[in-house]
């Protein structure tokens, strides 16, 4: 027979597993867990399912609803402001020492990352998996740069509070917010290039607090069409 421990261990993967597929967009918000149906996937009783469900619901990532169950749940705008309030701070504070630290091939690595933002442009849709994972490298540069793994940890603990597709998803729907995305990410290497701490953390500062904007509004127009169809 399985072991205590052993039962938390399973109960412990299964959470970590249903999380990073809600994450990755793979579970969408709004949609239902079905107890039964993950029970089966994983091979085993509805037990660990639903202790690792309760696991995923105290850390907010779902809710249960009367009628529906677990279902992914759909942060509110104030809460995403809230967030990317916190997250100004700390990647602005990120920018402003990256700017007398950076390295050539940094400063490199980031105009690549934009030039592959700057070309989806062009075409009709940025939620690729290449645009998403260039839009994510280009701020992990810059919090690599400041070299603070407090400070790397804290905007990851904000960035895992949100599926990560949801930022490109919000992106897909409006070519004005890709076009200031690209824009304000040129005004951030440009600062970090020429070592203006300063103008560094201002730029950062503006840019996170528009994508925060964006994504709130984004989810206030995705909790109409979830919970009233």
């Amino acid at each position: 027979m399985p072991t205590p421990q052993s039962d938390e261990s399973l109960v412990d993967e299964i959470a970590a597993t249903i999380r990073a597929r809600i994450m990755s967009g793979e579970f969408a918000i709004g949609a239902p867990l079905r107890q039964a149906a993950l029970a089966a996937e994983f091979g085993v009783s509805r037990t660990p399912i639903r202790e690792a469900l309760r696991q995923l619901q105290n850390g907010g990532l779902i809710e249960v609803l009367p009628n529906r169950g677990a279902v992914i749940r759909v942060p509110t705008p104030w809460e995403v402001r809230e967030a990317y309030e916190v997250r100004a701070e700390l990647e602005g504070m990120a920018a402003r020492r990256a700017a007398d630290r950076i390295t050539r091939t940094q400063l490199k690595n980031l105009a690549d990352d934009n030039d592959v933002l700057r070309r989806a442009l062009e075409g009709t849709d940025d939620s690729s998996l290449e645009t998403r994972a260039a839009n994510d490298s280009f701020h992990t540069v810059i919090c690599a740069a400041a070299g603070n793994e407090w400070l790397t940890a804290m905007v990851a603990r904000i960035n895992e509070s949100f599926p990560r597709n949801v930022s490109s998803l919000a992106l897909a729907g409006s070519e004005r917010h890709r076009q200031e995305n690209v824009s304000q990410h040129d005004a951030i290497i440009e600062a970090l290039r020429a070592g203006d701490a300063d103008a560094a953390r201002e730029a950062m500062h503006a840019h996170i607090i528009s994508s925060g904007e964006h994504l709130a509004a984004w989810y206030e127009r995705r909790s109409r069409t979830v919970f009233h169809p």
